[in-house]
């Protein structure tokens, strides 16, 4: 068993278990609370984290786009953005109560984590724009987890710490930052590091023996919210320097 792709299906279970228990004690108040997700309530922002585990449980079963279009009631197509979709598939399921949408995502997300801790840690699995590794995979099920479990937080009115599974999080932004620079028609100047303070004060260092041009400095948490749009660089005190500093800041992102 590939120990890297464990330590990830750890922190995504940790990130199951915090946000389950945000969603366990809810009455149908707690369950039709708006959320920061535009038009969206806490049911609708679980039910959309259960279709996505979901698809990509049919993805480690070789079944991504037939899931995907049973969801959607049509082929999935690229000439559909990725939001539009997603907004489909949770208008289409959106009636059931919340016992029953959080008894869907407990099942959804139990088994996504023994699929992809049971995968080919070599392969590559099917997903939205694309093919990913499973371990990026992996990790970017538990940033969306992360992301929104922090809106059903928000919604409800209880915040919740920042932990170390950031560290995952954080290292997929850093990393697919050829990526976001790749849709945006943009290319790199130089590599780019990030120097970033951790949960409980110690340093999280990405990239810093590649003799970056460009350093991003800040908290984890704080760069993990713009990395997953939940902040913009004005809102939290990120900074970065170098050539690629302002571009970087704009693109980074850790889901497709």
């Amino acid at each position: 068993m590939d120990s890297d792709l464990a330590a990830i299906v750890d922190a995504l279970r940790a990130q199951h278990d915090e946000l389950a228990g945000l969603l366990a004690p809810l009455n149908d108040e707690g369950w039709s609370a708006p959320t920061r997700c535009v038009g969206w309530t806490v049911s609708d922002v679980v039910l959309h984290l259960a279709q996505t585990d979901e698809l990509a449980l049919a993805s480690a079963g070789g079944r991504f786009l037939e899931a995907g279009a049973a969801m959607l009631g049509h082929p999935m197509t690229s000439a559909v953005t990725v939001d539009d979709m997603v907004g489909q598939m949770v208008a289409r399921d959106r009636d059931a109560p919340g016992k029953d949408v959080f008894q869907r995502w407990q099942g959804a997300a139990t088994g996504v984590r023994n699929a992809l801790l049971n995968s080919d840690d070599r392969g590559r699995l099917q997903w939205v724009t694309g093919w990913l590794s499973t371990r990026t995979l992996t990790t970017t099920r538990l940033s969306e987890c992360w992301i929104h479990t922090g809106d059903v937080a928000d919604a409800l009115g209880r915040p919740l710490p920042p932990t170390d599974r950031l560290w995952h999080i954080a290292r997929l932004a850093w990393r697919t930052i050829p990526y976001a620079f790749a849709r945006a028609d943009l290319t790199l100047t130089g590599p780019v590091a990030f120097e970033l303070t951790a949960p409980n004060g110690s340093r999280w260092d990405f990239g810093a023996d590649a003799a970056a041009l460009t350093v991003v400095h800040g908290t984890a948490a704080d760069v993990c919210a713009i990395a997953g749009r939940r902040a913009t660089p004005d809102e939290v005190p990120v900074h970065a320097d170098g050539p690629d500093a302002e571009a970087v800041l704009s693109l980074m992102r850790t889901y497709a």
